[in-house]
């Protein structure tokens, strides 16, 4: 006799956003830099039909919030994380701009070890290609 296996986390997520009936959910990665061509691409994104995610913060831009060095850099280890989480609540991953730092680099690599697809608006950029 066999018995089913457990689902996966994921398979278990995947479940419940087709009990939900949620339209795909697309994250945008790239570097801060490129913050108004992210707005633009929620927009577009949006546009078709989707729910979109996409960085919160720009610490490249002066704030009161990340004015203190020591507190900047464990802010920046907690955006990090909520953005790995964020790929992981995605079903697929825009990567935005035509330069790809270290941090948008290992996002694609997360993602990609996921299996959630990739696109770019500047394809020319994808490290894989």
């Amino acid at each position: 006799m066999s018995y089913p296996q457990p689902l996966t986390p994921q398979e278990k997520l995947a479940d419940v956003k087709r009990q939900l009936d949620l339209p795909r959910i697309v994250v945008i990665c790239g570097s801060t830099r490129f913050m108004t061509d992210m707005a633009e691409a929620d927009l577009r994104e949006t546009r078709a039909g989707k729910i979109v995610v996409k960085p919160g913060c720009d610490m490249k831009s002066p704030h009161e919030l990340w004015s203190d060095p020591v507190e900047a850099e464990a802010l920046k280890s907690r955006l990090d994380d909520l953005h790995r989480a964020k790929i992981r609540l995605a079903d697929e991953v825009l990567i935005v701009g035509g330069y790809i730092g270290d941090s948008t680099r290992a996002e694609i690599a997360y993602a990609r070890s996921l299996g959630r697809p990739v696109r770019f608006t500047h394809p020319e950029v994808d490290p894989d290609a």
